[in-house]
C-alpha cells in the first residue's frame, strides 16, 4: 500500500528550518481510513478465523471508530452492533451524522446510560450484552488491542526513515504504540493526547518495545468536544 507523504510548506516552518510532511492515511479508503483501517485490519481477519459473524464495539455519538466498524462490517459481510454512550440519543440519533452513517451501513444500536457505559470492560456487563445481542467479536472502545497495534505498526515504512520525529494525535494510544514500535532507532515519537492528564502513559507502555517516545500533554484544549477561542486560533 503506497501512502503519500504530503509536504506542508508554510513560512513559519521555513523560518525555523523544519521540514514537515503529513502521511495521508486518509486516502486509504473513503470511510475506513487512516488508523481506523489499520486497527481493524487484523481484528477482522481474527473475527473471520474464529467464525464470528457479528462485530460489537463501543463509542460516543460522534465516534469515528463506531462509523468505521459499521462500514468495515458492511464491506466484509459482518453484522455490527454499536453500544452507544447516552440513553438520551435513543430517540434522536437520526439527527447525528456519524450514527446516521453507521446505521446506513447496517449497524444496530444499543444505547446505554453513562453509568452502564463505564462498565464496558467488566465481564458481567459483557455477559449481559451477549444475552441481549447474541454472540459477537468484541472490538474495544477506540479499537485499541494487540491486533490493532500490529496494524498500526504498518503505518511507518522504510520511506519514512528520513524523518527525525513522528507525531500523532492520541485517543486510546493504540496508534501511537504502533508508531513507537515501528520507528527507527534515530526517531522520536511524539503523541498529542486529546484528553487531559498523563494516564495514557501506562496504557501505551503495555504495548511498546522501546522508550523513544513522549506524550505532549499541554495541547488538549479542554478535552474532547471542548471549543475555545484559543483552540480556534491554534487551528487557524
Amino acid at each position: 500500500m503506497n501512502i503519500p507523504n504530503q509536504h506542508i510548506d508554510v513560512p513559519l516552518l521555513r523560518e525555523k528550518g523544519v521540514t514537515l510532511h503529513i502521511k495521508r492515511e486518509d486516502t486509504i479508503h473513503p470511510q475506513i481510513s487512516g488508523n481506523k483501517y489499520r486497527k481493524l485490519k487484523y481484528n477482522l481477519l481474527e473475527a473471520q478465523k474464529l467464525g464470528h459473524d457479528t462485530l460489537l464495539t463501543f463509542g460516543g455519538a460522534f465516534s469515528n471508530h463506531v462509523a468505521a466498524v459499521a462500514c468495515a462490517g458492511h464491506e466484509q459481510g459482518f453484522k455490527t452492533v454499536g453500544v452507544i454512550r447516552g440513553e438520551e440519543l435513543q430517540d434522536k440519533w437520526q439527527d447525528n451524522p456519524t450514527l446516521n452513517l453507521a446505521h446506513a451501513h447496517g449497524m444496530r444500536f444499543h444505547f446505554v446510560s453513562r453509568s452502564d457505559y463505564r462498565q464496558k470492560d467488566e465481564e458481567g456487563f459483557l455477559r449481559t450484552l451477549k444475552g441481549e445481542c447474541g454472540d459477537f467479536y468484541l472490538l474495544p472502545e477506540g479499537g485499541t488491542n494487540t491486533l490493532a497495534v500490529k496494524g498500526c505498526e504498518e503505518i511507518v515504512t522504510e520511506v519514512d526513515s528520513y524523518f527525525d520525529y513522528i507525531c500523532s494525535s492520541v485517543g486510546t494510544g493504540g496508534t501511537l504504540a504502533g508508531l513507537i514500535n515501528s520507528a527507527k532507532s534515530h526517531q522520536t515519537v511524539l503523541g498529542f493526547p486529546a484528553l487531559k492528564g498523563n494516564f495514557l502513559k501506562q496504557d501505551i507502555h503495555t504495548f511498546v518495545r522501546n522508550d523513544r517516545w513522549k506524550l505532549m500533554t499541554d495541547f488538549h484544549f479542554g478535552g474532547y468536544a471542548k471549543v475555545s477561542e484559543e483552540l480556534i486560533h491554534f487551528i487557524l
